[in-house]
């Protein structure tokens, strides 16, 4: 996703040259493009000039959307996920659920509150500097 941020100006960006330039295997991104492809975040045109892109701006994409498709609750344990709760024995210790909330609260307001677009911007200070 990052890489196609990066290169949202441009044409759609073939497959072998996205899993090049990430050292990523082909067949693996893929099923990670199919993924994000049928959740909404990116979109393909077929054909020589044909590729992925981003289906929506850069600055629509929370880094919380992402990593909640791909990997599940942002929640450190799932007894203090808001989306994805599962009853664990940290439940007994209320010292414990807070401790966990509050991170699952800082991270997820992290993560909601960047965007690839926040990234890409990061990433073009850094190689000016």
């Amino acid at each position: 996703m990052l890489y196609l941020a990066r290169h949202v100006e441009s044409r759609p960006i073939p497959t072998q040259e996205i899993a090049a330039q990430n050292g990523i295997p082909r067949k693996f991104l893929e099923q990670i493009l199919l993924t994000l492809k049928r959740a909404g975040y990116v979109q393909s045109r077929r054909g020589p000039e044909g590729g992925y892109f981003l289906a929506k701006p850069a600055n629509e994409i929370s880094l919380a959307e992402v990593i909640r498709l791909m990997d599940g609750p942002l929640a450190p344990v799932g007894a203090v996920s808001e989306f994805f709760h599962v009853s664990t024995p940290v439940e007994r210790s209320p010292a414990l659920m807070t401790v966990f909330r509050d991170i699952r609260n800082y991270l997820a307001e992290k993560l909601e509150q960047t965007t690839l677009a926040d990234l890409v911007e990061i990433e073009n200070r850094s190689s000016e500097k």
